[in-house]
């Protein structure tokens, strides 16, 4: 469709980017590209990793505690004098024994978070693929859109010129010339804004590549083939069970769940078990072997609170993943008929439409020049063509989306749009 266009659009963003021009880069290399050296993401794979070892260090027995104590000993008579001297030392070995049960519990809270934990990386991951496609069909539909208003512009500008070239033959010759130049500078304003909107994409693109933001890139120009979605049940009931945020939301419950029997079964104290060995020396030697047992005493705390805590937490827990539901429901939802209303909007265009629109405007302003075509005809045709081809561009991109966020939403791949070159 936009083929006659393509060789403008894949010029240099500007004069002032005194480089030479990259070979085209396929949407697909490109979101590959991201995926593999975006900085974030290499930052969320390592928060995974820190909660892979923090759970691994939380579900750990406790570990055995050796004590060692060294000393001299002075033993005196009644009446002061020495009666003998030695070395005086001991070794114990502490080990702490958890109620049964208790350490699967633990086991179980921190699987949970590593469970979040990969969710979110799944989440970003196909978050950020989602974003680079968007970004770079923008990248591709900014430059259609510059090279369309550039072309229109540069129209009136030369035909300003080959009316102002003529002698004056009245009034209505004048105005017209004066409308031309109105136009053009309109013209110029709306290229200067889409020049600086593809210089918007550009920066963005750069900045999820990890490049400095002036890096040259050209999109291989993509054709988007939308498909149809699935029946809005079969989304919701995909929705409920691959969202990622509302997985979240019910590996937290869960979590709170082990959370609070684990408070519960926490009201009992571990016990710590100690041997010891203990050697004295003075006017003799004494060996003294034993075993010692303490626990804690619930003095300065209650074994209650942390159980209401846990529970109100859990509560907390039930009620967002409701909320999150409703909400997920609502978002999918209208998502889906969205991405209908557009890719129907789509399918009703004429695939020649805006090739035709602007052949149209072309010969306006040959026939014009002629004295063939009226002022307001060729206007039109102008505006017709600048309108038709902003109308489909952002047609595409709000379908293309819509589609996105859906497959985002339900973790379908359901062919809701692909970006073929």
């Amino acid at each position: 469709m936009f083929s006659r266009l393509l060789s403008l659009c894949l010029l240099p963003l500007s004069a002032t980017l005194a480089v030479a021009e990259p070979a085209p880069t396929s949407i697909e290399a490109l979101v590959a590209e991201i995926a593999a050296g975006h900085p974030e993401l290499r930052y969320v794979e390592a928060e995974v990793a820190a909660v892979r070892a923090e759970g691994r260090a939380a579900t750990a027995p406790a570990a055995p505690e050796l004590s060692v104590e060294l000393g001299r000993k002075r033993v005196r008579t009644a009446g002061g004098d020495l009666a003998g001297e030695g070395t005086a030392w001991s070794v114990s070995l502490a080990q702490t024994f958890e109620w049964p049960g208790r350490l699967a519990l633990r086991k179980a809270v921190a699987q949970r978070d590593v469970a979040v934990a990969e969710a979110g990386l799944a989440r970003f991951r196909a978050e950020l693929a989602a974003r680079a496609r968007g970004l770079a069909q923008g990248l591709h539909a900014a430059a259609v859109k510059a090279a369309a208003v550039r072309e229109v512009a540069d129209r009136y500008a030369a035909l300003k010129e080959v009316l102002l070239a003529r002698e004056p033959g009245g009034l209505t010759p004048e105005l017209e010339t004066r409308a031309i130049e109105a136009q053009e500078l309109v013209l110029q304003r709306r290229a200067t804004a889409a020049e600086l909107e593809l210089q918007a994409a550009l920066l963005a693109l750069n900045q999820l590549r990890g490049l400095a933001p002036d890096a040259p890139l050209v999109v291989a120009p993509p054709a988007p083939v939308f498909g149809d979605a699935p029946e809005l049940a079969a989304l919701l009931d995909a929705a409920r069970e691959n969202n990622f945020e509302f997985r979240a939301r019910r590996l937290e419950l869960e979590r709170q769940g082990f959370a609070l029997r684990l408070a519960r079964h926490e009201r009992y104290p571990a016990v710590t078990v100690s041997p010891f060995y203990a050697r004295e020396g003075g006017d003799g030697r004494e060996t003294t072997v034993g075993v010692g047992l303490s626990l804690p005493l619930p003095v300065t705390r209650s074994p209650r609170a942390g159980v209401d805590a846990a529970e109100a937490r859990r509560l907390q827990a039930e009620a967002a993943v409701r909320a999150a539901q409703r909400e997920l429901e609502r978002e999918v939802t209208l998502t889906a008929q969205s991405f209908v209303a557009k890719t129907a909007e789509i399918r009703r265009w004429s695939p020649e439409a805006v090739a035709k629109f602007r052949e149209s405007a072309a010969a306006a302003d040959r026939h014009y020049r002629l004295g063939a075509v009226p002022l307001g005809t060729y206007l039109e045709l102008q505006d017709a063509y600048l309108e038709a081809v902003e109308a489909l561009l952002d047609t595409q991109a709000e379908a293309l989306a819509a589609g996105l966020r859906l497959q985002l939403l339900t973790g379908l791949d359901f062919g809701a749009v692909r970006l073929a070159p």
